[in-house]
C-alpha cells in the first residue's frame, strides 16, 4: 500500500503511484538539481531512515554519516545516532518547520529495479515493505532499491549484500553533492 502527505510531516491517504519513478544514479542527480533550482542547502534537512543492526537497513544511517561528512547543516539518521523506528516518532517533530524534509531509506523491489532509486516529491512511509506502519515522512523521498522482495522481507533486508548497500549509499551522498552543487 501506498500512501500520501496531508501536510508536510506525516499522512495516511493513498495516492498514485504515477507520483514515483525510478532512476538510475544520473536520474538521482537530476533530482537533486531540480530540489537545489527550488530550496538552498539551509532550507533542506534530511531524513535518513534505517538502523545499523541490519545490513539492508544500514543505508540511510551509512547515507546520513556520508552527509555529514560533507558538512550538510540538517542530517537526521547516523551511524552513530540512526533515526529508526525506535526513534522515529520523536525526531521527526524536532525538525523546524521551514525545512523541506528530505526522506531515504532502503526498500524492497522487483527483480529488475534492485539497484535504482524510488523518488519522488511525496513521503516515504518507513518499513512499509516489512510490514511497519508508520506515518509519511518528506517532501521529497528516496528509496533505494537494494534487493529483491520476496515472502519474507525481513530475512531478505537482513541478508543483503553490505557491499550493495554501501555502493547505494554512496552514490546517493554523490547525487547530493553534485546535484546540490556542494564543495569540499
Amino acid at each position: 500500500m501506498v500512501f500520501i502527505m496531508i501536510n508536510r510531516r506525516s499522512s495516511l491517504l493513498p495516492y498514485n503511484d504515477q507520483d514515483r519513478r525510478n532512476v538510475n544514479t544520473h536520474g538521482l542527480t537530476d533530482f537533486f538539481r531540480g530540489i537545489a533550482a527550488l530550496h538552498s542547502i539551509d532550507q533542506l534537512a534530511f531524513v535518513c531512515i534505517g538502523t545499523d543492526r541490519s545490513t539492508g537497513d544500514a543505508l540511510g544511517p551509512l547515507t546520513g554519516s556520508g552527509l555529514a561528512a560533507y558538512g550538510l547543516p540538517h542530517i537526521i539518521g547516523t551511524m552513530d545516532f540512526p533515526c529508526d523506528a525506535h526513534n522515529l516518532h520523536e525526531r521527526i517533530p524536532q525538525i523546524p518547520d521551514h525545512l523541506q524534509i528530505i526522506a531515504i531509506d532502503a526498500c524492497l523491489g522487483r527483480h529488475h529495479t534492485v539497484g535504482l532509486y524510488s523518488i519522488g516529491e511525496a513521503p516515504l512511509f518507513p518499513a512499509l515493505s516489512v510490514g511497519g506502519r508508520f506515518p509519511g515522512v518528506g517532501n521529497y523521498s528516496i528509496a533505494a532499491i537494494v534487493n529483491e522482495n520476496g515472502p519474507k522481507p525481513y530475512w531478505t533486508l537482513q541478508t543483503t549484500s553490505l557491499y550493495k548497500v554501501m555502493n547505494m549509499s554512496q552514490d546517493i551522498v554523490q547525487a547530493v553533492v553534485q546535484g546540490l552543487g556542494i564543495l569540499k
